[in-house]
């Protein structure tokens, strides 16, 4: 709890056994997580029996490979479910530090945002923490181009590690986003879209064998649904066209 609010982790997992329970145990060291929400999308390691070893811990399994979009969807679902106030996702390869997990709570339970972004780039982690070169080029290249299409400044669109409050994630309609990688992509739209205001915190992150990262053909695809995303954005903002994604408001 902070300040009486329930907070709850969600741990979208795939093949996470080499680095989940150490995940695990750093986010339950902050003091403050009441519960963790893992949903394993279909591993064919032993993610699934450690995490049914860990305690506080709800286990959700998708018994066929649905895909990272559709996980997220699972994982915010069940948080609600469960009562929390305050969303955090953590993957739980290791790659972002749950020691960031009180600020970014404190700063959603304090009202001062709906939404916080760990961002690689903020204080310049990224290339430091072992982002290769080309990752490092295009996510510079994509947040730009998206800034511009979605009149936003945040200093990147591709991190995993964000929070949300329990209103945010209740407004949003998740269920018309991608199955896919781009959902974390058209969820950040849709929080625009509807004039939330996203709060970016530095985030240290580390690149290694066991951190899970998508190749190149899927981030090339990724890439070009991030700038598709944001031309419908900007289509649907002129009334060019309607899009579940980004349905009509006041």
């Amino acid at each position: 709890m902070l300040n009486g609010e329930k907070i709850v982790v969600v741990m979208p997992a795939y093949n996470a056994e080499k680095t989940l329970r150490k995940t695990y145990e750093e986010v339950m060291a902050q003091g403050i997580v009441d519960l963790v929400v893992l949903v394993d999308d279909a591993s064919s390691d032993n993610t699934v029996d450690i995490a049914a070893g860990l305690p506080r811990t709800k286990l959700y399994i998708h018994e066929k490979n649905r895909g990272y979009g559709a996980n997220q969807k699972t994982c915010y679902a069940a948080a609600l479910q469960e009562g929390a106030d305050i969303v955090i996702m953590v993957h739980p390869d290791y790659q972002y530090t749950p020691r960031l997990i009180p600020a970014m709570a404190s700063i959603i339970g304090g009202g001062l945002y709906h939404c916080v972004l760990g961002s690689r780039i903020l204080g310049g982690y990224a290339l430091r923490g072992g982002m290769p070169l080309w990752k490092y080029i295009a996510n510079r290249f994509l947040t730009f181009g998206e800034n511009i299409l979605l009149g936003a400044k945040l200093s990147e669109y591709h991190t995993g590690y964000r929070a949300f409050s329990r209103e945010l994630l209740e407004h949003l309609p998740l269920s018309e986003n991608s199955d896919d990688f781009v959902f974390d992509n058209q969820m950040l739209a849709q929080i625009i879209w509807f004039g939330y205001t996203i709060a970016e915190v530095s985030c240290p992150t580390s690149y290694f064998a066991e951190a899970s990262s998508i190749n190149l053909s899927r981030s090339i695809k990724y890439g070009f649904g991030c700038l598709k995303t944001a031309f419908v954005f900007d289509l649907a903002k002129m009334k060019l066209i309607s899009s579940p994604i980004f349905p009509a408001h006041e």
